[in-house]
C-alpha cells in the first residue's frame, strides 16, 4: 500500500493532467479505506493550488574571502515550502538580499531549481517542453518597466506576446483592447512608450502580461521605482486584477502595500520566516524589527497608542479600523 500511495503522490505531481486516469487506476480497487480518503484529499488540495514549491533550494556560487577557498556555493533560498491557491493575494517581503526575487524568478522558471522542485499547474519547472505553459500561466512584472517594454508605440508591445503565442489577428486585437482596459490605458495605445510616466510604462508592461491571460502574475517590486501616486496607480489595478480570479505574488519592501494581500511571507536568508494573515505577521512587531523589517505606519502608530494606554488591540493593521478604536477609547473617557 506504502509504494502505490507513494507512486500515485508522485504521479500527481509530475502530470497532473493525467489526474482521471491516476484515479481510475488506484480508486476502482475499493480494499482500503484511508487509501481512498488520502486520495481525495491529494486531488482537493492540488486542484486548489497554481504553485507547489517542495524543499526548494538555489544556490550560486561567489567568491570567498579567503584567497585559498575559491569560490564557495551560497544558498540564495534554503529549504523552502511553499503552496500557493488560485485566486489568492500573496505578498513576500524580506530586506535586500533575503531571497524573495529569487524564489519570485523560480516559479517563473527564470531560474531553475538547485534541488528541491517547482510546480506550476502540474507542471514541473524543470521540464523545458513546458516552459512556455508554465510562463503562460504565471505571468512576471519586474521592477524597471523599460526592460519589459520591447515595441515603439503601446498598442504593438502590448500585442507581443499574445503574437508570439500565434493567436489570430481578431483575438490579439481584442486581448490589446481589453488589457489597456484593465489598466486605463486604452486613450494612449497609439503612444510611443518613452514619452509615459513611469507609472504609465508600468501600467503597460502589466498590460502585456495581461494579454497573455496568465492564471497568475507575479509582480517583482513594481512600484520601487514610482512616486507615491504611480505606487497607488499600480496597486489599484493589481488589487483589480485579483478580484478578476487572476492570483497574484506581489514582492515588495514596502510594507503598506503588503496590508493589502490577503497572505503575508516574510523572508529571511533565503528561509521563510513568518507566514500568516496581515494582521498575524504584523503584530510580531519585535520580531520583524530583528530582521531589519520596518512595520507598516498604522501598526507602529498603534503600538505606541498602546504604550500611552489606549485600548487598541494588537491585530489591527488598517487605518479604519485603528480609527474606530480610537473613537471607542475617546468616547469612554
Amino acid at each position: 500500500m506504502s509504494v502505490n500511495f507513494f507512486f500515485f503522490y508522485k504521479s500527481f505531481y509530475f502530470c497532473k493532467n493525467r489526474l482521471f486516469n491516476v484515479i481510475k487506476y488506484y480508486v476502482i480497487p475499493p480494499k482500503v479505506c484511508l487509501r481512498k480518503i488520502m486520495i481525495w484529499y491529494i486531488i482537493f488540495r492540488y486542484m486548489n493550488s497554481i504553485v507547489e514549491i517542495n524543499n526548494l533550494i538555489f544556490s550560486y556560487s561567489r567568491e570567498s574571502g579567503d584567497t585559498n577557498d575559491g569560490c564557495i556555493l551560497h544558498n540564495a533560498i534554503d529549504g523552502v515550502d511553499l503552496t500557493i491557491k488560485k485566486g489568492s493575494f500573496i505578498a513576500i517581503i524580506g530586506r535586500n538580499g533575503s531571497g524573495k526575487s529569487t524564489l519570485a524568478k523560480n516559479i517563473n522558471a527564470l531560474l531553475l531549481p538547485s534541488s528541491g522542485v517547482v510546480y506550476v499547474n502540474g507542471y514541473d519547472t524543470r521540464d523545458q517542453e513546458h516552459l512556455w505553459d508554465i510562463r503562460q500561466t504565471a505571468g512576471m512584472v519586474f521592477q524597471n518597466p523599460d526592460n519589459q517594454i520591447v515595441s515603439s508605440i503601446v498598442e504593438e508591445d502590448v500585442a507581443f506576446g499574445p503574437e508570439n503565442l500565434g493567436i489570430s489577428p481578431s483575438e490579439i486585437r481584442k486581448r490589446v483592447e481589453d488589457s489597456l482596459s484593465a489598466v486605463n490605458m486604452g486613450d494612449y495605445r497609439k503612444k510611443p512608450p518613452h514619452l509615459l510616466s513611469g507609472g504609465q510604462k508600468q501600467r503597460i508592461a502589466i498590460a502585456g502580461v495581461v494579454a497573455m491571460k496568465p492564471e497568475c502574475i507575479i509582480f517583482d517590486e513594481p512600484t520601487a521605482m514610482l512616486d507615491p501616486k504611480g505606487r497607488g496607480e499600480v496597486m489599484d489595478i493589481i488589487g483589480e486584477l485579483n478580484k478578476e480570479g487572476i492570483t497574484v505574488v506581489l514582492i515588495t519592501h514596502f510594507m503598506e502595500e503588503a496590508a493589502m494581500a490577503e497572505r503575508v511571507i516574510i523572508m529571511d536568508e533565503g528561509r521563510i520566516k513568518l507566514d500568516g494573515s496581515p494582521s498575524s505577521v504584523f503584530a510580531k512587531r519585535d520580531e520583524l524589527k530583528s530582521m531589519s523589517l520596518d512595520v507598516p505606519f498604522v501598526v507602529e502608530l498603534a503600538h505606541r497608542l498602546r504604550q500611552k494606554g489606549v485600548d487598541i488591540p494588537e491585530n489591527t493593521v488598517s487605518r479604519e479600523d485603528l480609527v474606530e478604536y480610537v473613537c471607542r477609547s475617546v468616547h469612554k473617557k
